[in-house]
């Protein structure tokens, strides 16, 4: 992935933007980069979460952390495997007052918008189909499938973001060779920081946020060419 914002302080604080955020480079400093390439302009005090929405051309899944914004890279076979497999897997067991989402971000504060990989929300909070964003407190569970080029992302900087902004369940899934390693933890809601709870590897059995008993050596299987449905 890479990020564009404030390099000397990407967490620090200011205003909206008020103009397009969107030039093109000069020549000089575009000279590696396809003609036509247009390139967001950070404001002096970076980004906020309202100028996802209004930044034209964004790349897909662009997310905002620290006020910089982070797109993303193409995603390894590994990567799209778990995420497809546990999407299917969560929404067969989910009930009724809650549901499974992808690709959709999550306001956690002024400056903090990220995506997880999957979400479990909760079902009230969906206004209509076309809903693209939520707030942290309709978040019952966030996942992280962890990549090469996000490892300190993954299991540093959104884990602390979530727990700070009240989500009681994460988990993080690590690729140990071809095999899915989940971590699961769950909020202390005294110190708003996780406490791991569990390791789990070939199988996922939890009770919260609902019960849920998952193979996930499935996804060993698939990537030797068996079929994941």
């Amino acid at each position: 992935m890479a990020t564009v914002g404030d390099d000397k302080d990407p967490a620090c604080g200011g205003s909206d933007m008020t103009t397009t955020p969107v030039v093109k480079r000069s020549a000089e400093s575009a000279s590696s980069k396809p003609k036509g390439v247009t390139w967001p302009v950070p404001p002096p005090d970076g980004y906020t979460a309202e100028d996802l929405d209004r930044i034209p051309d964004l790349p897909p899944h662009t997310e905002l952390i620290d006020g910089s914004l982070v797109f993303v890279s193409p995603q390894k076979v590994f990567h799209m495997v778990t995420k497809h497999l546990l999407f299917a897997r969560l929404d067969q067991a989910v009930p009724d007052h809650l549901l499974v989402a992808a690709e959709v971000t999550v306001t956690l504060g002024k400056r903090q918008r990220p995506e997880p990989d999957l979400l479990v929300l909760k079902a009230d909070y969906e206004n209509d189909l076309d809903q693209s964003n939520y707030t942290a407190d309709a978040v019952e569970l966030a996942i992280e499938i962890v990549s090469p080029d996000s490892e300190e992302r993954d299991r540093e900087r959104k884990p602390q973001l979530y727990a700070e902004a009240g989500i009681p369940h994460f988990w993080r899934i690590e690729n140990d060779g071809g095999n899915p390693v989940v971590y699961v933890y769950e909020l202390d809601p005294a110190t708003k920081a996780y406490a791991l709870t569990a390791i789990h590897r070939d199988r996922l059995k939890v009770t919260v946020p609902y019960d849920m008993d998952i193979d996930i050596s499935e996804v060993t299987r698939r990537g030797r060419g068996r079929t994941v449905s």
